[in-house]
């Protein structure tokens, strides 16, 4: 079967998989609708004067928590609300869908449906996203190998989905660690689709009562990524990330994250003058 896939695509204005790196960024999970709104927007122009074209994330809902004491987000209908309220300020966004069940209404706002890497392979989820006609935004499960996500890319365009996004997270690396293979960039890449590199969810210590993680490698990982030619950078951001509600320990402070996007504006511009030559 010839594929539907496409190399490159648009969200809503924000395209992906073109010359200029892509954004995906905000807070871990939804907080408030102030403090989305206010990410939203300061992102927002950061990525406009460095050419690159933004998307903005959040988790209405953390589906997947260690602990029955942490938080979880808003749900579903008040983060459904929030998020418009973000996409009225003119930027297209994207979440994680978790259940079969939220698909049709998170679809009515969302420019982008995110499968959670632990729902990867879950078959009736991932063709639900690609039946609505949205993107998606498929995370690398930290089990899976990056050549095989080429059998979920089978599945979302046998269901009709021709704009996906496949994103590498880290692999489990023994207990409470993850390791990137960056060559898994370029086996991804290999399947005709764009790729993200998450670089937040990469700095993750996984286990305890509740996952931690370090920020301090956040630019050694991602400028490998860069090199290695990913199309989008996926960064979790906050204003105060050590008072987060969720991945306090690997969210980058807002304060920082020009400059962090600067370094990784100048590494796109130099990989694409060596990958022409």
């Amino acid at each position: 079967m010839e594929s539907t896939l496409e190399r490159k695509f648009s969200v809503a204005g924000a395209e992906v998989g073109g010359e200029s790196l892509a954004l995906i960024a905000g807070p871990c999970v939804i907080e408030s609708a102030e403090a989305c709104v206010r990410i939203a927007r300061e992102v927002k122009l950061m990525a406009a004067d460095l050419g690159m074209p933004f998307i903005f994330k959040t988790s209405y809902l953390k589906a997947n928590r260690t602990s029955a004491g942490s938080f979880r987000g808003p749900g579903l209908e008040e983060g459904l609300r929030i998020l418009a309220e973000v996409k009225a300020a003119g930027v297209p966004v994207l979440s994680d869908v978790h259940a079969v069940d939220e698909v049709e209404a998170a679809a009515r706002v969302l420019d982008v449906l995110q499968v959670p890497a632990f729902l990867c392979r879950q078959s009736e989820l991932v063709e639900a996203c690609a039946r609505t006609g949205k993107p998606v935004n498929v995370k690398k499960g930290q089990f899976l190998a990056p050549e095989d996500t080429r059998f979920i890319l089978d599945k979302l365009a046998l269901a009709g989905a021709s704009r996906v996004l496949l994103t590498e997270r880290g692999s489990c690396f023994g207990y409470h660690n993850l390791v990137v293979d960056m060559r898994g960039i370029t086996t991804m890449r290999g399947f005709g689709v764009p790729v993200a590199f998450d670089v937040t969810h990469s700095l993750q210590t996984p286990g305890g009562e509740r996952t931690g993680g370090d920020r301090r490698f956040a630019g050694t990982l991602a400028r490998a990524a860069v090199a290695a030619g990913c199309d989008a950078l996926f960064v979790e951001t906050h204003h105060e990330p050590q008072k987060a509600l969720s991945d306090a320990g690997t969210m980058l402070p807002l304060r920082e994250l020009k400059s962090f996007l600067e370094d990784m504006t100048r590494l796109r511009r130099a990989y694409l003058a060596c990958s022409t030559k």
